[in-house]
């Protein structure tokens, strides 16, 4: 399986299609990382709020794939935004994958009642600079939180990991994101679950003899977004996967993409405390 890559705005390479681990167990995160791995996957993405940044770093070590083949992701937890707290939370963060670099850092959210994300993403911009993270990003940013970092900083963000599935296409958040050069990520992409079971996507999936689910990864794939589904069970890894077979004609896309009815599974930005996704 060839995963497509889209070059951000650094120049690195970021597979289109990750494994993500948000509540997946962490004593189940090692052999489940690695079954995606043996599947086809090179990027997974992890947090230190998801408690599973260790079982994710010896599935690295334990998969013998060149560290140059994968593409590791991992978010600051919201508890520490001020500058000082951000820098050693990053080193935590690599003593625990057992890593000497990830690929992608990101704040994993803007917290606008703490106003503190510009502080942390001044400590970003130094872990960056460093060598230590290939690029930084954010997660969960709206577009008057980018403007900010945008004016106060100096590094544009290389992605926006925000929630996107066909509920809630967020097409104006993902208009400002490409105007920037920032790539948009898509975290529930199948809305967990709730889209899966609609009639429209149904349809879809019975002309093509694929499941809802593979018609709704390739939506977002063909969109132009990363995309990065979770599962605990190896089956759907594999069949989340093949994605690369077929593709979706102009109408079957306008269809899916009109089921948009601005729903969140999620909290929104502006309203989030600080326990996280």
């Amino acid at each position: 399986m060839s995963i497509p890559s889209i070059t951000l705005n650094n120049g690195v390479a970021i597979p289109q299609l990750g494994f993500g681990t948000y509540k997946l167990p962490p004593a189940a995160t090692r052999d489940l990382v690695l079954r995606a791995f043996e599947a086809g996957y090179r990027h997974v993405d992890t947090a230190q709020m998801y408690r599973n940044e260790r079982e994710v770093g010896e599935a690295v070590a334990a998969s013998g794939l060149p560290r140059d083949e994968l593409f590791v992701t991992t978010k600051l937890n919201n508890a520490f935004h001020a500058h000082d707290d951000a820098l050693a939370a990053f080193d935590r963060s690599l003593e625990a994958l057992g890593l000497e670099h990830v690929d992608l850092f990101l704040i994993h959210w803007p917290l606008p009642a703490q106003d503190r994300y510009l502080e942390a993403w001044a400590a970003l911009e130094e872990i960056y600079a460093s060598g230590r993270a290939r690029a930084i990003g954010v997660s969960n940013f709206q577009p008057h939180h980018l403007r900010r970092v945008l004016a106060e900083g100096t590094v544009v963000p290389a992605v926006n990991q925000v929630e996107v599935h066909p509920y809630l296409a967020q097409d104006e958040l993902r208009a400002f994101d490409a105007e920037h050069g920032i790539v948009t990520e898509a975290w529930s992409p199948l809305g967990r679950g709730s889209v899966l079971a609609d009639p429209v996507i149904g349809e879809v999936a019975r002309r093509h003899d694929r499941t809802p689910a593979q018609v709704v990864l390739r939506w977002h794939l063909q969109r132009g977004d990363v995309v990065f589904p979770k599962s605990a069970t190896p089956e759907r890894i594999v069949e989340n996967a093949q994605l690369f077979g077929f593709e979706l004609p102009a109408d079957d896309m306008a269809a899916i993409s009109a089921l948009d009815r601005g729903e969140r599974t999620g909290s929104h930005p502006d309203q989030m405390n600080d326990t996280g996704r």
